[in-house]
């Protein structure tokens, strides 16, 4: 008697997305700010599994695709005025989007602000 399928973990609004590192999935939040939220259904944060900062990245905008232009150029590449943090470190000063997420589950993205008062 075959046994029947099933899936090793629950899919409750989580993007499927391809784990290519290899590495653990971990559980992350992901902190939206908030001239980006109308891309995210109003969301401060969402939750997706990946093991690297770039897989969560690909979570989000596979989730919320009008996010992407915002966040990526047309090469893929993270565009140069968004900053991402996992937890407080820089993640330019890492391993860039191939950092492993690890324990410190929780990213911020900020975009740069331009301007000021002459």
């Amino acid at each position: 008697m075959a046994a029947a399928a099933t899936s090793p973990r629950p899919t409750s609004g989580r993007a499927n997305v391809p784990n290519i590192s290899g590495g653990a999935l971990v559980a992350v939040t992901i902190h939206i700010p908030t001239p980006l939220r109308v891309y995210t259904e109003r969301q401060a944060s969402v939750s997706v599994e990946a093991a690297t900062v770039g897989e969560a990245l690909n979570a989000l905008t596979t989730r919320y695709p009008s996010l992407t232009k915002h966040l990526r150029d047309g090469e893929g590449k993270l565009r140069s005025f968004v900053n991402v943090y996992l937890g407080e470190e820089d993640i330019r000063f890492l391993q860039k989007e191939a950092t492993p997420i690890g324990a410190a589950a929780d990213l911020t993205i900020v975009p740069s602000i331009a301007g000021g008062a002459a």
